[in-house]
Order: structure tokens, then C-alpha cells, then sequence
């Protein structure tokens, strides 16, 4: 149903390449794109993608500023393979730290992608676990001043409905790309009981070989949630 990526190693990819790091960025549009259409092949409802971090605003400022460009520019590029491929087009994070013109371009062809029923691509993008958490908390908080009695009989679903992901599904399987095993405060709730994956292949080299690959690996597992068949 939902299949999620922490896209990493770009800055490595470009690295051994004698490349910036954005060259890895700008290589990594690629295996966005091939793994929105083989999730599609696949039939995969929601395609997650963990682009940018709250923390990763403390990268140098010409990588950041480099980065919410390409975000920019993406967005108007990929927009015909969206519609081909009739895929929604959905943006969550903190987004009150992104620019208004990249506000603007998110929220424009989220509007334009809205009735796309094949799939959802989601993309996080200032975006934390524990700021999910802490923000969800925040808004309950708030909604129940007044009414502490009532808190109580607040269940895991009720809380969820809170976080920014309310009415998507949580995601099935988390892949992590260039060999890295951690979640990087990458859907700490969400994920309590995704299957995991790391798989050592930098996120520009990432294209549906590799994607396939890794839903078969998932077919192969046994999901009980705690619980024993």
C-alpha cells in the first residue's frame, strides 16, 4: 500500500565522482522519477519521500539554497510525468520555513494533481519526526484546554489524526538507500511497525531495478505486528 524512502547519498555519490554535491542532488531527480513510475507498475498507492529534514537546515547555506531551487524547478519539470502517470502530487512538513514562491509552486500543482487517483506521491520536506510529534501534541493540547478530563479516552488513532500524515496509510516498508541503518527522525510514529530495508546503493544510482528489488524482499517477509500466526 504505502512504500516510503529516506533518499541518501548524494553528496557521496558525487564525491567519488570529483562532483559538488549538488551534482549528486541533481542526479538524484532521476531516481525519483523512476521510482514514481515503477511504483506505479507496481500498483503501489502512496510513494513517500524524505527530501529534506528540519535538521538539514544546517547544511551550508549554497547547499540549502541550491537544494530548495531544484525543489522549485522539479516541480514544474515533473509535472507531465505526474499527470501521465496519474499521480497526486502532496507536500507535508513544516512548511512556514519555506520560501512563499516555493509555497506557492507546491500549493499550485498540488491543485493541479488533486483529482489523480492512480497513486499519491507524497514528499517531506521540513520535516522531523519528533516535530510531528511535538506539533500533533501542540495542536491536542490546545483543543482540550479546559477539557483535561477528556483526554483520557484519547486512543492512538485519535492521536493520529493530529499528525501531518492524518488519513494516509502508514507506510508498509521503509527503504534506506547508500548503506546507512537509521531512521534519521524520519517518521518515528509512523513507522513503529514498518518493515525496514538498507540497501548499500547510493540514492542517484536508486532507479527500478533496484525498487523492485525491494518490494520483492518485502514480499518475502512475515508481518505480525507483535503477534504470532
Amino acid at each position: 500500500m504505502h512504500v516510503s524512502i529516506i533518499m541518501d547519498g548524494n553528496g557521496r555519490w558525487a564525491k567519488a565522482r570529483g562532483k559538488e554535491r549538488v551534482q549528486g542532488h541533481l542526479e538524484g531527480v532521476g531516481s525519483v522519477r523512476a521510482c514514481t513510475e515503477a511504483a506505479v507498475e507496481a500498483g503501489v498507492k502512496v510513494l513517500s519521500l524524505f527530501a529534506f529534514s528540519e535538521e538539514n537546515w544546517g547544511r551550508p547555506e549554497k547547499e540549502v539554497s541550491t537544494l530548495m531551487e531544484l525543489m522549485f524547478k522539479s516541480m514544474i519539470d515533473e509535472f507531465s510525468t505526474l499527470m501521465d502517470n496519474g499521480v497526486r502530487f502532496v507536500v507535508l512538513g513544516h512548511r512556514e520555513k519555506l520560501s512563499k514562491n516555493l509555497n506557492i509552486a507546491i500549493d499550485d500543482l498540488m491543485k493541479k494533481t488533486e483529482a489523480n487517483a492512480t497513486m499519491t506521491m507524497i514528499i517531506f520536506l521540513s520535516y522531523s519526526g519528533k516535530w510531528d510529534i511535538m506539533q500533533a501534541t501542540k495542536r491536542i493540547a490546545k483543543e482540550y484546554a479546559g477539557r483535561e478530563d477528556e483526554i483520557d479516552a484519547l486512543t492512538e488513532a485519535d492521536f493520529s489524526k493530529y499528525l501531518v500524515t492524518a488519513g494516509y496509510p502508514d507506510p508498509d516498508l521503509i527503504i534506506r538507500t547508500s548503506g546507512e541503518k537509521r531512521m534519521s527522525n524520519y517518521l518515528l510514529w509512523q513507522g513503529a511497525y514498518s518493515e525496514l530495508l538498507f540497501d548499500d546503493t547510493l540514492w542517484p544510482d536508486f532507479r527500478k531495478e533496484q525498487f523492485f528489488s525491494a518490494l520483492k524482499e518485502y514480499a518475502s517477509r512475515d508481518r505480525r505486528y507483535g503477534k504470532v500466526k
